[in-house]
């Protein structure tokens, strides 16, 4: 996945999305400022919830870029935010941007230090989603599923994400930031965090089939 070299985050209006988690969050920036935002800890219920929220902000959410959390997490959540941001890309005749959500978490840990963070979040049959990141927000390894107990052979010490309690006590040393992606907390990603490409990170496969045993597209 590669970054957009020609956005930035800090340059005109942006319309924030991130349903990927139990989370849902919207938020509108002016040049890296926040204007306008709301986080809600759902569980479930994103579909009703999104649009409403995006409709609650200062001129209905109207951008001139939208970015999105592109998961893992919840399928479902995912496709929701994907959905919206291509719809109302669109409608407003504007671009829409992704970004991976484990990034996010992982720079609202590190919340400017320079440090790794290991964000560990909620995956799909008792399996945690689980990816390093470095000082600077680079990927320190790809995207894995991994049991809980492989989790804990992770080594960074700074753990993020709704998991993050959960390893840290099972590994027995750490320090856990129990972290959900915030689309307020957008400003703390890194530019080249930001890619044109809206693939979902589904971070292991789907569950669902289609007849004949053939796995639902992925965008």
């Amino acid at each position: 996945m590669l970054p957009d070299t020609s956005f930035s985050l800090n340059r005109g209006r942006l319309l924030a999305i991130e349903c990927a988690t139990e989370a849902c969050s919207v938020a509108l920036f002016q040049d890296g400022a926040l204007i306008a935002g709301e986080f809600r800890q759902l569980g479930r219920g994103h579909a009703e919830a999104l649009v409403p929220m995006i409709a609650a902000l200062p001129d209905r959410g109207q951008a001139d870029a939208i970015v999105t959390g592109l998961g893992p997490g919840s399928f479902t959540g995912v496709r929701i935010a994907l959905a919206a941001a291509r719809a109302l890309a669109l409608a407003w005749g504007v671009k829409a941007f992704g970004y991976p959500t484990l990034a996010l978490i992982a720079a609202m840990a590190r919340d400017g230090e320079a440090c790794e963070v290991l964000a560990a979040t909620t995956g799909g049959h008792g399996e945690w989603f689980v990816q390093g990141f470095g000082p600077h927000g680079v990927a320190l390894a790809p995207l894995a599923s991994l049991t809980p107990q492989a989790a804990t052979e992770q080594v960074i010490a700074r753990v993020a994400g709704s998991q993050a309690q959960a390893l840290v006590d099972r590994r027995g040393s750490g320090e856990a930031h129990a972290i959900w992606p915030d689309a307020r907390a957008l400003m703390k990603l890194d530019d080249t965090a930001i890619t044109t490409d809206l693939s979902p990170l589904y971070g292991r496969a789907p569950d669902a089939r289609l007849p004949g045993g053939r796995l639902p597209d992925a965008a």
